[in-house]
């Protein structure tokens, strides 16, 4: 090799060696989704990565994608905790599909817009806001996941609730019914209370009052009355001893309002 050769070798060389050595460690792109939403995000601490070498544009984009995410999150498990909302079923969904993966996905979200705050454009562009927002929904984010462990120790509840609920009701029909109930008599034996507001006062003749909204009231007879007998039905008089019945004496189906605790038969009587 003569000595050209080998000066353009060493140089060759130097540069490679240079160039590996300032070369900028990329973060992996990370897909997440949530429900209907999608986010893309980098765990920039994760991958030992400088978060400020990256493209500001994509990564305002990149942020910003996460922070629509959470929002997106936060105003589909507003009523999680309201059992008479329409989509209360699907938000609970959406909650407890978030109580397993959103943990991991605040905390690189969290550490970034930290981050970010070190890098020359900091404060420039949407970065502002981007972070500002950020750390805010970060947050309530946070508080919506610890709503999850509520709701799952409320539904454990009231499934025992709904279990225990035929023997209550037993116990109070032996307690204050007769033997032989005469149709139109009107006493209630037992009410309950569901989460969703709707309250069922039961009667002692088979008859039911149910009521869905406050002040709206319903009757329902046992099946196979006869005429005689549908001709001593008046529902009035139903409704009015429903109303009568003592209201801390309604069996209540526990809620995220608080655990509460079965009516016990032997404290009240009919009506």
């Amino acid at each position: 090799m003569n000595f050209l050769s080998r000066k353009l070798w060493i140089v060759g060389g130097l540069s490679l060696a240079l160039g590996a050595c300032g070369a900028k460690r990329v973060a992996p792109s990370q897909q997440y989704s949530l429900g209907s939403a999608r986010a893309e995000y980098r765990d920039y601490t994760g991958a030992k990565a400088n978060i400020c070498d990256a493209e500001p544009r994509w990564l305002s984009d990149e942020l910003s994608g996460v922070n629509g995410l959470l929002a997106r999150f936060l105003s589909s498990t507003e009523q999680a905790k309201d059992p008479k909302a329409a989509e209360y079923a699907q938000q609970v969904a959406l909650l407890k599909e978030a109580s397993g993966s959103l943990g991991k996905v605040l905390d690189v979200h969290q550490t970034n817009l930290k981050a970010v705050q070190a890098c020359g454009f900091a404060k420039s562009g949407a970065f502002p806001e981007l972070s500002k927002r950020g750390s805010e929904l970060v947050e309530l984010s946070r508080t919506r996941l610890a709503e999850a462990t509520a709701v799952a120790a409320v539904e454990a509840a009231q499934a025992k609730w709904n279990e225990e609920a035929p023997q209550r009701e037993q116990a109070a029909r032996q307690t204050w019914c007769a033997k032989n109930p005469e149709i139109g008599s009107t006493d209630v034996y037992y009410a309950r209370k569901f989460a969703d507001g709707r309250t069922e006062w039961l009667f002692c003749d088979g008859h039911v009052v149910q009521s869905v909204k406050e002040g709206e009231q319903s009757l329902v007879s046992p099946e196979g009355l006869s005429a005689k007998d549908k001709r001593k039905v008046k529902a009035p008089r139903y409704y009015e001893a429903a109303r009568g019945w003592p209201a801390e004496e309604i069996d209540k189906q526990p809620d995220l309002s608080g655990t509460s605790a079965p009516a016990h038969s032997s404290s009240a009587g009919g009506n």
